[in-house]
């Protein structure tokens, strides 16, 4: 009967251990699983920061010669709004960086084609470049 008490001891003692080594393993596995996803996502995040500052830069900015187009009565704000022009900016982005409305960058675009002969943007970064007003 002692004996029997022991086996039946032995045997459920040994299922314990198999279940808690088959427990821990999936323990470790599962936070191996988890602790290699955070690094990855961790890499990712670093690389879209990376690539948002510095990766993916877009065309530089054009440079504007003040006294040039103070020359044909360009505003400084008219002036911004050219330089942004010359670099490609759509009026949405114009005012989104200068931290305007639209409408006023709309304004501020009819007032540079009015003042350097032209009706279109096109022409206005054509001209404002033939004047030297940006490079």
């Amino acid at each position: 009967m002692k004996r029997s008490f022991l086996m039946y001891g032995l045997v459920m003692g040994l299922v314990i251990l198999v279940q808690q080594v088959v427990h821990y393993r999936t323990l470790v596995r599962d936070l191996q699983l988890e602790f290699f996803g955070g690094i990855i996502a961790v890499l990712f995040m670093g690389l879209g920061v990376f690539l948002g500052t510095r990766g993916l830069k877009g065309q530089p900015e054009a440079s504007v010669d003040k006294q040039r187009g103070a020359a044909h009565q360009l505003s400084e704000r008219e002036l911004e709004v050219l330089a942004l022009l010359c670099a490609g900016h759509s009026n949405q982005e114009i005012a989104d960086k200068l931290f305007v409305s639209l409408n006023t960058v709309k304004t501020h675009l009819s007032n540079i084609y009015q003042k350097l002969h032209v009706t279109r943007r096109t022409q206005a970064v054509q001209k404002a470049r033939e004047l030297g007003i940006v490079n």
